[in-house]
């Protein structure tokens, strides 16, 4: 792991300890944030606070976060192989190795270091559609 992921993975900690104990990100965690992950954590945020991000997942274990951008395109992200189809995480991340992270993946991380992911239960049916490219549930 490289040593960037590893500072990530601790601030993902970090603000999963602070959130649950005063329900609020301390301007410190805000600031590293914004540090790590640049322009995108201040949109991630957004995101999270307009309860855009649902973790899916199925009877089999299966489980992504689908996040509804602000464009009203819905993205399924897959933070355990960190993965999102968004134009953005092509370009900045895997083209340009620019950042970590696109907005829709850290927001995906955010909510659930949070606690505030909207949670839904699919048939293994329908999570296999989701996996493989299909539509998924409407937000």
């Amino acid at each position: 792991m490289s040593s960037l992921a590893a500072v990530a993975e601790q601030l993902f900690q970090d603000i999963q300890k602070t959130f649950h104990e005063t329900s609020l990100i301390p301007d410190d965690l805000l600031i590293a944030l914004r540090f790590v992950f640049g322009s995108c954590a201040l949109q991630a945020l957004d995101l999270v606070d307009q309860r855009s991000v649902t973790c899916v997942s199925s009877p089999s274990g299966r489980k992504a976060f689908q996040v509804l951008g602000g464009s009203g395109k819905l993205y399924t992200c897959f933070i355990s192989c960190h993965f999102c189809p968004c134009p953005a995480f092509a370009y900045t991340v895997l083209r340009r190795n620019e950042s970590l992270l696109c907005k829709h993946i850290l927001a995906a991380y955010l909510s659930q270091a949070m606690g505030v992911s909207r949670l839904e239960v699919l048939s293994d049916q329908q999570m296999s559609l989701i996996l493989s490219g299909g539509a998924g549930p409407e937000p």
